[in-house]
């Protein structure tokens, strides 16, 4: 199947389009229908009506934007008409929503006039945050875009013109940077003569290129003084005295060529002829005005960008509009402003010079990506950019007096953190109070020679998580930690190899006094050792360490095995395995997930205190335990339902003041009109934030659907009831599971050592 076949099957299948209207709130009784509409929607209309600016408070203006096109100039396709440019404007608005949160109505306008258009977006400003204008050929797009920045008191921005721009500026800084250019000094040529060539050249000489080192091209050749074909006043703005009249002579000797204009725009030979280290901006869509392999035939030395997926350096307008729309609507700004728009240039320069997380890595199918010739800007799934961008442009908005909203900017990025998804959240605390503890935990990783384990490690000491003790082959790992540039990151790191470690007779020893009656000589007890998970995890017994690590390249029980050997569960409790699940408002705690089959009452009862005594330390939130079954309060006596009713019993008898009941069904659990209406007396009527499920089979199960049908986030699994604190990763995790887990671990060592210290205060 095609591209352009999978395409028409992507847009036409199920619901057709790409965009849907959901409700923010909740409509399914009477009471909130009454709130919705009428009689109740009343009030805030008359508090609307008294004072406008409440429009912001009550409706979804503040987050909504328009995407207003006529389709004169869609894509590459040129004017096929505002109905064919409808996919194109859905699309925009799949991006808005899905980068920014931003909600999107797609606008098309049977308007070839261009009064027309802009009569129609004053018409529209009460329903809308902002405008978005698109797909809108120049020069009317300028003169509708001027005209309804002097008329309406909202953001308007046209992304062909400024999203290129803004973009394709953070590449050029880089560039400069790259091949050590002064940015007053390059001459620049650019091609195209439209929008978006016009506002990259305006954009370009904010930041510093010169007047007079830029030459205007477009398909009649160099635009100069005394042109009449194909002029108008905006393109006459970069009319020169000059006696170049084709693209062929602007290019020799130019240090930069800028391209937003056809396939073929340029030759190699025209590349060729330019200065040192040239800096080729070829992003015509769907086909760059010259290919990259081509130029680097003749030009090794070039930096090549496109508006190409498939090359490196695509300059998509999704790393800019929505992230910029993002801090103008946040601080209700009246417009997007020069400032705010150099300040996501920035932002994005800087950015593409930090290191490039594992998750973006993952996305683009395990490449790698450093800032250089080669990676210029981030990448649109680089969900960081949220994080630098909007900010950024909101405090440009603040500054510059165009925000109606003040926002304390440290304040908006923890609220923009939310975002990126309920696991940043939870996770940041969980790091912010690792990092923030006077003693830095340590944490042996006995897989040190894995990728993914040294990605982690340099994660780990950048945001001040723990100290990283690698096992492994020195010279491997170092060779490693060299070709992954980690040097710096990871300069003096301990790194042992256990087969050759002078403590293996130490832990040998140690070993065999555990387990010489278990079947364990002295001689198999050194050879164990030999192996990093068993000498990690004697690191950890003899207090070499304060945590261990480990799973990526070994199953569960094979991973589990040398600690259960060497630590073993603390006394008096049961090991268990548990996941956080973390869904858009709220987290629960799943067990046991992992490690036990099918418990005994008695068993269950135990699971049910660890995880709830485990939960509590980490959120700080009281725990409520349900106790899950097929089951509601006696409504079976199946033996298995039984099991569950006694392993209540047994904990209430245990821990008293833990809030817990069962055995009930999970709707019973997590959903409070049904235990309101049905079960008045359950202890935890409806809002249980800790599952405890009959068996493992049901466990697993349950946090897997919930996990891949996209409902939760999983962090896990989490291991309870050792004695000390040992953590087995999944082995399909990636850099941030590691890291995250690495922060769990960080944490357990922290809260442990804090309860050791207040015992011994006693």
């Amino acid at each position: 199947m095609t591209i352009y076949e999978q395409s028409l099957e992507y847009h036409s299948r199920g619901r057709k389009g790409k965009i849907e209207v959901i409700p923010s709130k909740p409509v399914s009784t009477q009471q909130d229908l009454s709130l919705a509409y009428s009689p109740g929607v009343a009030e805030p209309c008359r508090m609307i009506h008294e004072k406008e600016e409440l429009i912001y408070e009550y409706t979804a203006k503040g987050n909504l934007v328009a995407v207003v096109s006529n389709g004169t100039a869609v894509l590459g396709l040129g004017d096929i008409g505002a109905s064919a440019a409808k996919p194109v404007m859905e699309g925009k608005g799949v991006l808005f929503k899905k980068f920014a949160d931003i909600d999107v109505f797609d606008i098309e306008l049977n308007a070839k006039n261009p009064d027309d258009v802009i009569r129609a977006c004053e018409m529209l400003e009460p329903t809308f945050g902002g405008i978005n204008l698109e797909d809108i050929k120049a020069p009317e797009c300028f003169y509708i875009e001027e005209e309804l920045k002097k008329r309406l008191k909202i953001p308007v921005f046209h992304d062909d013109q400024h999203g290129t721009a803004v973009i394709s500026a953070a590449a050029f800084l880089n560039a400069l940077e790259i091949v050590g250019k002064d940015i007053k000094k390059v001459r620049v040529v650019f091609c195209g003569g439209g929008a978006a060539a016009i506002a990259c050249a305006n954009l370009y000489l904010n930041l510093g290129v010169r007047r007079e080192n830029v030459i205007m091209c477009d398909s009649k050749g160099v635009i100069y003084k005394g042109r009449k074909e194909g002029m108008n006043p905006y393109k006459e703005r970069y009319a020169v005295e000059t006696s170049m009249r084709t693209i062929a002579q602007a290019m020799e000797g130019a240090d930069a060529f800028v391209g937003v204009s056809v396939k073929d725009g340029i030759s190699v030979e025209m590349v060729r002829q330019m200065a040192k280290d040239p800096i080729v901006f070829a992003m015509a869509n769907p086909d760059p005005e010259v290919l990259p392999e081509e130029v680097l035939k003749v030009r090794p030395d070039a930096i090549m960008a496109t508006g190409r997926s498939d090359y490196p350096n695509q300059v998509n307008n999704v790393l800019g509009f929505p992230f910029i729309f993002r801090g103008a609507l946040d601080t209700l700004s009246t417009a997007i402003n020069e400032d705010m728009k150099m300040a996501a240039v920035k932002a994005l320069a800087q950015l593409a010079r930090e290191d490039v997380p594992e998750s973006v890595s993952r996305a683009y199918g395990g490449q790698r990506f450093r800032f250089g010739r080669e990676y210029l800007i981030p990448k649109p799934f680089d969900r960081r950019v949220l994080m630098w961008v909007a900010p950024a442009v909101a405090e440009a908005a603040i500054k510059t007096g165009v925000a109606r909203k003040k926002l304390d900017i440290q304040q908006y990025k923890d609220h923009l953190e939310g975002l990126l998804g309920p696991t940043y959240v939870v996770m940041r605390g969980i790091k912010k109070r690792v990092s923030d503890a006077k003693s830095r935990a340590t944490i042996v990783l006995p897989e040190g020679e894995n990728r993914k384990i040294l990605r982690a490690a340099q994660v780990m000491r950048e945001e001040g998580i723990a100290e990283p003790i690698l096992l492994g082959n020195e010279t491997k790992v170092n060779a490693l930690i060299k070709e992954m540039h980690l040097e710096e990151s990871l300069k003096g790191v301990k790194i042992i190899r256990a087969s050759t470690s002078e403590l293996i007779e130490e832990y040998a020893q140690r070993f065999f006094e555990l387990r010489h009656r278990k079947g364990v000589t002295l001689d198999l007890a050194r050879n164990l050792m030999k192996q990093n998970n068993y000498f990690g995890s004697m690191m950890l017994e003899l207090g070499h360490a304060d945590g261990l690590l480990s799973g990526i390249s070994q199953s569960y029980p094979e991973t589990l095995r040398p600690a259960i050997q060497t630590i073993g569960a603390k006394p008096g409790s049961r090991l268990a395995g548990l996941y956080m699940m973390v869904l858009k408002k709220r987290v629960l705690w799943f067990a046991d997930t992992t490690v036990n089959i099918e418990p005994t009452a008695e068993e269950l009862a135990d699971i049910a205190i660890q995880t709830a005594n485990f939960a509590q330390s980490f959120t700080g939130e009281e725990p409520r335990v349900a106790m899950l079954s097929f089951s509601n309060f006696g409504t079976n006596n199946h033996p298995a339902a039984v099991k569950v009713r006694k392993a209540v019993e047994i904990v209430k008898s245990r821990m008293p003041s833990l809030k817990i009941d069962g055995e009930m069904q999970a709707d019973t659990a997590i959903t409070p009109h049904i235990s309101k209406e049905s079960y008045p007396f359950n202890q935890v009527p409806g809002n249980a934030n800790v599952l405890i499920f009959p068996d493992l089979q049901a466990g697993n199960i349950a946090y897997k659907l919930l996990a891949r049908m996209g409902t939760a986030e999983a962090i896990g699994p989490i291991l309870v009831g050792m004695n000390k604190p040992v953590f087995v990763l999944q082995q399909s995790s990636d850099v941030n599971d590691i890291v995250n887990m690495a922060a769990i671990t960080a944490m357990e060592i922290h809260l442990r050592k804090k309860a050791e210290k207040e015992k011994n205060a006693e």
